[in-house]
């Protein structure tokens, strides 16, 4: 069976983080496997506290899981803290592992801030040029390169301009536009889009997770980065038009949509 690793922070309310991740994983037909970074006290509403882990726990958990079951994939995601990413990179280099999804979380779906600012840098220094494709959404991918992106076109600038500097095809999401749900991957000097349709649900808790991780799934069995995204947006789509409803806020996604059919 193959296997794939998330590193991120976990989500006690299930609907984002390693949870969802782990969910993810199970659902595209993979083993899943964790390394937590942080514990989240965050429901639907919002984020309450982040409590991160020790740097070297971090290096224990990422220590065990390398040395025994070996990923196929690794998907890293919230990273708040410049040591844990520091950590996450000496590993990286050190056991090598393929297929490795980067989706640089800053920015709950709520609007908290994720990330340290101290952090970003060493992000970006460490981590993105170890990366194979990295999944920034409208936001993540302003922040980045410090100016607005609005239109396709800017988008397909954009992806480029991150691809060339850190070495890594890139996958510019705009789940954030107003209209489509048009995602643009920017791979060894080729622009591919991938159309999707706009899905009239509030409930977009922890979709970023969800698609990073599907992609690391489809990766991991094998299959070539537009394969990936392809099916990752698939999935994605019908765990958003399963049209689950729980919270008070923004819900999570229907996980187990393709299981429960």
């Amino acid at each position: 069976m193959k296997t794939a690793l998330t590193i991120a922070g976990s989500d006690c309310s299930g609907g984002a983080g390693i949870q969802a991740d782990l969910k993810t994983m199970l659902a595209n037909g993979v083993y899943g496997m964790s390394a937590i970074t942080a514990l989240t006290a965050q429901n639907t509403t919002g984020v309450a506290g982040i409590m991160n882990v020790t740097p070297e726990f971090l290096g224990q958990q990422l220590d065990c899981i390398f040395t025994d079951i070996f990923p196929d994939a690794v998907k890293i995601g919230m990273v708040s803290d410049k040591e844990l990413i520091r950590v996450i990179a000496q590993k990286l280099r050190e056991y090598r592992p393929e297929n490795i999804v980067v989706d640089p979380v800053m920015v709950a779906t709520s609007g908290a801030r994720l990330i340290a600012e101290d952090a970003v840098e060493v992000l970006e220094k460490e981590l993105f040029p170890l990366a194979d494709v990295l999944t920034p959404n409208i936001p993540e991918t302003e922040v980045l390169l410090g100016h607005p992106v609005a239109t396709g076109e800017a988008m397909t600038a954009a992806a480029a301009a991150i691809a060339e500097r850190y070495h890594c095809a890139v996958l510019c999401k705009g789940g954030h536009s107003v209209n489509t749900a048009d995602d643009l991957l920017y791979s060894e000097g080729r622009a591919e889009w991938f159309r999707g349709k706009r899905i009239d649900n509030p409930n977009t808790h922890g979709t970023g997770c969800t698609l990073s991780s599907a992609i690391a799934s489809n990766l991991a069995l094998g299959h070539a980065l537009p394969e990936a995204v392809r099916l990752a947006k698939e999935y994605l789509s019908d765990a958003l038009g399963a049209m689950l409803d729980l919270g008070r806020g923004s819900g999570p996604l229907s996980h187990g949509c393709r299981m429960m059919r």
